[in-house]
């Protein structure tokens, strides 16, 4: 379980580190597009859309539906919300970390 987490945490952070795969996901969390959509607004080739597209497929984070020549690409949820759980663990700590500073900085003299 661990080591597959893992596995699908360095996917999914792997895939959201470039900004043309965050770009069609932020198309696609208005709804499903075709390929040729997706690549419209981007100045490259529909082979390059393509192979962004199968890093967002490996890590999980879009589902294909083929109807015929067309493949239509769909948002899948759960891998982003498993990364949301393991950063929110982090902002947890950070927050209090941060609150601890805060005081300190408010009240030098409570060392």
């Amino acid at each position: 379980m661990v080591k597959r987490l893992s596995d699908t945490l360095d996917n999914v952070f792997s895939a959201l580190a470039d900004p043309t795969r965050r770009a069609i996901l932020e198309r696609l969390a208005r709804g499903a597009s075709s390929v040729t959509e997706l690549a419209e607004p981007h100045d490259m080739s529909l082979p390059a859309v393509s192979k962004h597209l199968r890093i967002l497929e490996e890590a999980g984070l879009i589902s294909r539906t083929r109807d015929g020549r067309v493949h239509r690409m769909e948002l899948s949820t759960k891998p982003m919300k498993e990364a949301l759980a393991w950063l929110e663990r982090y902002r947890k700590f950070w927050d209090e970390r941060f609150d601890s500073l805060e005081e300190l900085l408010k009240n030098p003299k409570n060392k």
